[in-house]
């Protein structure tokens, strides 16, 4: 197809500087896998960094050459689409903490020779933008033309642009919060403690006794999947449906949407890491740039020289568009440059995953203006 990147492969770069943590504990050396598509121009100005949510990682675009499915922001990235390939240079690793290469709980402690699990430090979205600038570094990139993402993405594109104003030239926040609410954290927590009940989950250190929280995990991506839907989308691609012609009168999974949940669980479950899944929704938690300024998400933004665009969708329920509102209004009160999109879609809070026509030409307009 012409606007697909086609096969790509990842790549792995390792900075041996160290990154002291908002925590206070240091990681010492740091593996970063990541995947680049397009070309950088010679005078490094077309490179634009994509920030991956939750559950997210560096597959952002393209395919592997053993599998078909491609990665999770395809149907945004490539040849003519929205973040074109054939004008910017993008750049999407892995972050820290994760489950697929990048050192995280699964990684080895280079100073015990044993699995992280439990012991690999708390970190926050702060930690994680000042390890993708260590990468900007090793790239040879002094300044970003944009960065963009959702959700949790969208909340490291803000950091971005408040930790290192002269590195960013445009901010792309999409479906994402100031912070979270108490609801949010709450669905969190219901998720956390899925995991950590589960009797496979021995303390975290699981992998050193060949195991895994999989029905942990499973309910955990169960419940978490339910937010990232509209009741529309549900409605509208479940309904009431059953599985079979009649009720069966049991606890199987006789409804469309419980196969779908089960479904989705299950491969959840044998493809991610209960450590890191923690981890990120603790990151998620914690992020609140306004705490350091009494509150104050204006003081917050005094820092921001960038161009920034907000887009918000409308049956988004977990970051809902009066989210994105609150992040406008403080731009606008610290006098900066903001745009602000709401777009009508049915997905829910995965609507920032779809290549809906006015979110398309909404994202590639900002970008290439």
């Amino acid at each position: 197809m012409s606007n697909s990147i086609g096969l790509v492969e990842p790549k792995k770069v390792t900075l041996d500087k160290g990154l002291r943590l908002e925590s206070g504990k240091e990681l010492k050396k740091i593996e970063l896998i990541y995947e680049s598509y397009g070309t950088l121009n010679e005078d490094l100005s077309n490179a634009v960094l994509i920030c991956h949510a939750l559950s997210g990682n560096h597959h952002a675009a393209g395919i592997y050459e053993d599998e078909k499915r491609a990665g999770w922001w395809d149907a945004l990235i490539g040849p003519g689409k929205a973040i074109d390939t054939n004008k910017f240079y993008v750049v999407c690793p892995n972050n820290i903490g994760g489950c697929h290469g990048s050192t995280g709980p699964t990684s080895i402690n280079q100073e015990t020779g044993e699995i992280y699990g439990p012991d690999f430090p708390m970190i926050t979205v702060k930690d994680w933008v000042k390890c993708q600038s260590m990468l900007s570094d090793h790239l040879k990139i002094k300044k970003w033309h944009a960065v963009v993402g959702g959700s949790l993405g969208g909340m490291q594109a803000l950091e971005w642009s408040r930790l290192f104003p002269k590195r960013i030239e445009k901010a792309g926040v999409i479906a994402a919060a100031p912070k979270l609410s108490a609801q949010n954290i709450a669905f969190n927590e219901v998720a956390r403690q899925a995991i950590l009940n589960d009797p496979d989950f021995e303390e975290g250190r699981y992998l050193s006794k060949n195991k895994t929280p999989k029905q942990g995990l499973r309910l955990a991506r169960m419940v978490g999947h339910i937010t990232y839907l509209s009741e529309e989308a549900m409605r509208n691609k479940f309904g009431r449906e059953l599985k079979e012609e009649k009720l069966s009168f049991g606890f199987d999974a006789e409804f469309e949407i419980e196969s779908y949940l089960r479904h989705q669980g299950d491969v959840f479950s044998e493809q991610f890491d209960a450590n890191t899944y923690l981890l990120m929704t603790k990151i998620l938690d914690y992020f609140d740039p306004a705490n350091e300024h009494e509150g104050d998400l204006a003081a917050a933004f005094n820092p921001i020289e960038a161009q920034i665009l907000v887009m918000s969708f409308s049956t988004d329920w977990r970051f809902s568009p009066d989210r994105s509102k609150e992040i406008v209004n403080a731009l606008i009160k610290a006098k900066k440059k903001v745009s602000y999109i709401e777009v009508n879609s049915p997905h829910g809070h995965d609507s920032f995953l779809f290549a809906d026509d006015a979110y398309v030409k909404g994202l590639s307009s900002f970008l290439e203006s």
